[in-house]
């Protein structure tokens, strides 16, 4: 599948259909233009995040930044793309909840999904928002589930073993009820399908969804987090009727292994500069995610915790590795 290229300059976007060339990193860090992977189609909550960060680091590094969308097995074609990147510095990974929850859910992959990939920067945090066609007449999570009783639900998803397929088994199966998976190619083709009718719900994160919920095409019910939160104003949460139940997406950025200590840092400082601007802390307040900005030591453990994590749920949820 042919990927979408976009560069983007101190404030301007521009298709493009090629990639820079490989160069060995050095301690001028970046010398040309970095690209980011994002393993999801464009319009969904990594694309736009992908393309705030973006944004600040052109300006930041008078550098083009090429976001480069790479779409397909929920996250997996983009990432293992990236995994086989020269470790300069010069072609990043978006990475989300769905990578691990992906890995979780195969039984082989062509990389080491933990060792493949050194944690650079985490960008944001936010809970799912449980959403519905206006069709649907459910308007809390315990009316949601007792339609569910009674007559069959579908639900889309970023893909098989995405966190939104993640996030709506583990509800499924401790409301004890049966959804029907419709997987797609990523949030936004995912919430087009929500919003067109083709499907009844998704669990999707709040940047996904809530422009869709406020033009009135689609009805938000709840949010995945284990308490209410600003993030979300006015939501109960799932857990205020299925106790116990919490599930939060994230957004981080990762490296080939093997890239420079020193380049690594640099790519954290720089972002985490990024995430306390202005601009970009009005774009997260918009889209419903909260920055979280830390060090690299403090992402060492990151890939390991969170595969160990998934796999765990996945036995709870009885999601079997293909």
């Amino acid at each position: 599948m042919q990927s979408k290229l976009w560069l983007i300059h101190a404030g301007a976007a521009i298709a493009c259909g090629a990639s820079a060339s490989t160069h060995a990193a050095d301690a001028a860090y970046p010398t040309r233009n970095v690209t980011i992977v994002v393993p999801f189609a464009a319009g969904g909550s990594a694309d736009i995040l992908t393309r705030g960060v973006a944004k600040g680091l052109a300006e930041l590094w008078n550098r083009t930044i090429v976001v480069d969308n790479r779409p397909g097995a929920a996250s997996m074609i983009g990432s293992e793309y990236v995994a086989n990147a020269d470790p300069d510095g010069y072609r990043l990974l978006h990475a989300t909840s769905s990578y691990p929850g992906a890995v979780a859910t195969r039984s082989k992959l062509p990389f080491d999904p933990v060792n493949a990939f050194v944690p650079v920067a985490m960008i944001a945090r936010a809970p799912f928002v449980l959403t519905v066609h206006p069709s649907v007449p459910a308007k809390t999570t315990q009316e949601f589930i007792a339609l569910a009783k009674r007559r069959p639900l579908t639900y889309s998803s970023s893909g098989a073993g995405g966190s939104n397929h993640f996030a709506t088994e583990l509800l499924a199966h401790m409301a004890q009820v049966k959804l029907t998976h419709v997987p797609y190619k990523g949030v936004a083709p995912a919430v087009i399908a929500l919003v067109s009718g083709e499907v009844d719900a998704i669990l999707a994160s709040s940047p996904g969804v809530m422009a869709q919920v406020r033009a009135a095409k689609a009805r938000s019910i709840a949010v995945s987090s284990a308490e209410r939160t600003p993030l979300v104003s006015g939501l109960p949460t799932i857990a205020e009727t299925l106790p116990g139940y919490a599930y939060e997406n994230w957004w981080a950025l990762l490296a080939p292994a093997k890239t420079p200590a020193a380049v690594v840092g640099a790519i954290n400082t720089a972002v985490n500069k990024v995430l306390v601007g202005s601009e970009m802390k009005q774009l997260l307040e918009r889209e419903g995610a909260a920055a979280v900005p830390l060090s690299v030591a403090q992402l060492t453990d990151l890939l390991p915790r969170e595969i160990a994590h998934y796999r765990k749920m996945a036995q709870t949820a009885g999601m079997t590795p293909e």
